[in-house]
Formats: structure tokens, C-alpha cells, sequence
């Protein structure tokens, strides 16, 4: 399975990938990063606070955009560089979260790709918004 490579990139391709966020996937992110703030995993806790319920760990959403950069665009090979991240809005349990990245630059001679990201609820609310920069897989 390989990725494309720069060649193969044109600004404005653009791919995504859905997924609803489950009890489940909050406590297994709580148990494979070992980050157990109680705004995650503690429903009593969580309703004191601003959000009034229980939130997904911010990285949880934001793999989702590793999701999509390392199977689909650049996709296998690809080597992830940088990423700046903007955490918008609270992604609840139930949320419907769609990753999406844009190609909005390509650097063939340095072989680097610049990648709108973002990731958009189900009611189409912005949640994480930011930038990648990807080395392709070489042809």
C-alpha cells in the first residue's frame, strides 16, 4: 500500500473521514494516554464545569486528521512533519466528527505538502481547525 506522491498532489484535493465519538473511545484514550482529566471520565465532575457534561479528550478528534493524512492524502509513506491545532468547540459523546484535509500548497522540490485541517461536528460547527505539513511518499 503506498500514499501518493507530490506528483501526484494538486492543490485543492481534499479527503475526510467520519466517525461518531463513543463512551468507549474516550476511555480508551484515557487508558492508552494515560490522561485521565475528570472533564473526560467523570460525568459528576464534568457537570459542574462550563460544558455541563463530559467532553472527548481534544487529541482524540485531532487523530481523526492523522486518520486522513496517513491512509488517504498524502496516505502510507507519507511523514508527518508539523501540525498547529485551534480547539474551537467541545466534541460531546454522540458527536458525529468529520476530519477533512485540504492540499493548499506543495513544495515539490522540497518534497512537502501544506494541508488545510480541520474537523467539523454533525450540526457542521468547527471544533478543531490548523494546518499540516507532510513529506509524500517517494515515487
Amino acid at each position: 500500500m503506498k500514499g501518493k506522491t507530490i506528483a501526484e498532489i494538486a492543490i485543492g484535493d481534499t479527503a475526510e473521514f467520519a466517525k461518531t465519538v463513543s463512551e468507549g473511545d474516550i476511555y480508551q484514550y484515557a487508558g492508552i494516554s494515560g490522561d485521565f482529566n475528570p472533564i473526560h471520565v467523570n460525568a459528576e465532575y464534568a457537570r459542574k464545569t462550563f460544558f455541563k457534561t463530559r467532553i472527548a479528550h481534544g487529541m482524540l478528534s485531532a487523530g481523526f486528521i492523522s486518520n486522513v493524512l496517513g491512509n488517504q492524502l498524502p496516505g502510507p509513506g507519507a511523514v508527518y512533519i508539523r501540525q498547529e491545532m485551534n480547539f474551537l468547540a467541545p466534541v460531546r459523546i454522540g458527536d458525529t466528527i468529520t476530519a477533512r484535509a485540504t492540499v493548499i500548497g506543495i513544495n515539490a522540490e522540497k518534497n512537502k505538502v501544506t494541508m488545510k485541517t480541520e474537523c467539523v461536528n454533525q450540526e457542521g460547527t468547527v471544533v478543531i481547525d490548523g494546518q499540516a505539513v507532510l513529506s509524500p511518499a517517494k515515487s
